[in-house]
């Protein structure tokens, strides 16, 4: 049958499985608009700004395990998806970017609203096409759903001249090409097997890798078999239930005192999906000190590219532990435990208590372990990482390598339509004031989105860092915003609260949690409050500054 190329992209995204996009209309994708509108079956979220819809698509690949889809039109439409795109691509999650452009004879020429955004994207996708004859179309779009979702995920942006959205062509519908990891070998194995049952001191750290796998289940059974502590990095959160004894919680820069002293303890590190970045890494050049790395990792770019392991496996983590389990024995590390028991008691000894972990542990009652938690960047994504216990995968939805203030209330909202139920942004001022236009989107489709403000007048990370490196210099971090953003969410149409004192938590929150749709609570915090322990920049885990 023939069929425009605005329909067979129609047809396509449904053979992929896709039921709701994200996007903003304009002239260069008004045939795309029409093709949904005459379709009538795909979930379109209208939002605010492009780079809205492109975090929307993010956050909800990240909690439904799917490709993500935006849609924008051509010039600054589609240059205002490029942060969503780079955002993607920093945490390899797979994402198809859709725009439109001028037709094929006006590119090149300087046309309205004509950009190169295939140029401009190609460092942050991985891979990009511009479509030029309508009869490639749909094999293009198969294509980048593949790639997308296969090996280590990422973003694929497809770019489609206007004119091919209304030239027509045989269209033949096709199932979606299967993606299976290949099975690991067990000979690939077998001498790191035998270096984990040899080790007196176990280290397993999840990566973003290990839930891009789906390899929570696995991780548990291997923790359980050697008796090994875990610790996360921001992106393998959720990876491993915190409530496990062993966990020890989030590690690197901000990571607790726990995991930073079994990483430094450590004589076997065994890596699931980590890439070794310098909030995790800190000073490489001590890594091997009395300890043997064992890496598992899709990528092969990531393998030894920032330390070298001892031992490495390129291939799916989840695929890798199949074959690893049967090749080991249990183990009990006894005085292992006793010692990383030890570091568990001593930070909650001296452990500092910010507001923000008050609001934060009173939250938890109101939620449950499937519960989807969005952060933007900065002082509030590290507390929420430190204080909120994540129990289940694909829960933590956060900026971690581009690290994008801005970031939250768009994948915030992509989050909450993705798993259908109640879900929580944490956020500060700074980032906030970065993308509050998308509350209006939050509104519009009621959805049941709990904001917590985290509110101290500042750009509390930088501000953190002029105290500590900078001789208390606060250049431009100190706001001074006069915004009152009760009446702010009011004019939205949200419901707005204060909550001006951590005592108040719970019953601010009761109120809060009894709304069907969106609320932003203006949880007003000091402006000198810290994210501690912290490792200085570049630094050894030895040199955790646990306060100041």
């Amino acid at each position: 049958m023939k069929l425009s190329g605005a329909d067979i992209l129609i047809a396509c995204l449904k053979e992929q499985g896709v039921d709701t996009i994200f996007g903003y209309p304009g002239g260069c994708v008004l045939d795309i608009y029409d093709a949904i509108y005459r379709d009538g079956s795909l979930k379109h979220i209208l939002t605010a700004h492009e780079q809205g819809a492109a975090h929307a698509a993010d956050g909800y690949a990240r909690v439904a395990g799917k490709t993500g889809v935006c849609i924008a039109t051509s010039g600054p439409g589609a240059t205002n998806l490029v942060t969503g795109i780079a955002t993607a691509y920093m945490d390899s999650i797979p994402l198809v970017a859709i725009t439109g452009n001028v037709t094929v004879s006006n590119l090149g020429r300087d046309s309205f609203q004509e950009v190169d955004i295939a140029g401009i994207t190609m460092p942050v996708t991985k891979h990009n096409y511009i479509v030029k004859n309508v009869a490639d179309l749909a094999e293009t779009i198969r294509e980048a759903f593949y790639i997308a979702n296969s090996g280590r995920k990422g973003p694929v942006l497809i770019d489609i001249p206007k004119n091919l959205q209304t030239e027509t062509t045989e269209f033949t519908p096709a199932a979606p090409a299967a993606y299976a990891p290949k099975p690991v070998q067990e000979s690939a194995l077998k001498e790191i097997a035998e270096v984990i049952s040899s080790a007196k001191r176990p280290l397993i750290i999840t990566g973003g890798g290990a839930i891009s796998a789906d390899a929570s289940d696995n991780i548990l059974k291997l923790a359980d078999l050697i008796q090994s502590p875990v610790c996360a990095t921001l992106m393998g959160l959720g990876a491993f239930p915190a409530s496990d004894e062993r966990f020890l919680g989030l590690v690197g820069m901000h990571g607790t005192y726990a995991s930073a002293k079994a990483f430094q303890r450590a004589d076997v590190l065994i890596v699931c999906g980590m890439r070794f970045s310098d909030r995790v890494a800190g000073d490489r050049t001590k890594f091997h000190e009395n300890k043997k790395i064992i890496q598992f990792d899709i990528d092969a770019a990531e393998i030894d590219k920032n330390v070298k392991a001892d031992y490495s496996v390129m291939a799916d983590v989840n695929e890798t532990l199949k074959t690893l389990l049967p090749l080991l024995h249990s183990t009990e590390h006894k005085d292992w435990q006793k010692e990383v028991a030890a570091y568990k008691e001593y930070e909650k000894a001296h452990r500092a208590s910010p507001s923000a972990k008050t609001i934060l542990e009173a939250v938890r009652s109101f939620t449950d372990a499937e519960t989807p938690v969005a952060t933007d960047v900065g002082q509030h994504q590290m507390w929420t990482a430190q204080y909120y216990p994540f129990e289940r995968p694909r829960t933590f939805v956060s900026s971690g390598g581009l690290g994008t203030m801005g970031y939250g209330m768009g994948a915030a909202i992509g989050a909450c339509i993705g798993r259908g139920r109640k879900t929580i942004l944490a956020t500060g001022d700074g980032s906030f004031h970065m993308n509050l236009n998308e509350l209006c989107t939050a509104v519009t489709y009621n959805l049941p989105l709990v904001i917590l403000l985290f509110n101290n007048n500042t750009l509390g990370m930088v501000r953190q860092w002029q105290t500590l490196f900078y001789g208390k210099r606060y250049s431009q971090t100190t706001l001074n915003r006069k915004t009152d953003y009760v009446k702010l969410a009011e004019a939205f149409g949200a419901k707005g609260f204060i909550l001006d004192c951590p005592e108040n938590a719970e019953k601010i929150l009761s109120l809060a949690f009894a709304e069907e749709g969106p609320v932003l609570i203006d949880c007003k915090i000091g402006t000198d409050e810290k994210v501690l322990p912290m490792i200085a920049p570049g630094k050894s885990f030895d040199s955790i500054i646990t306060k100041i």
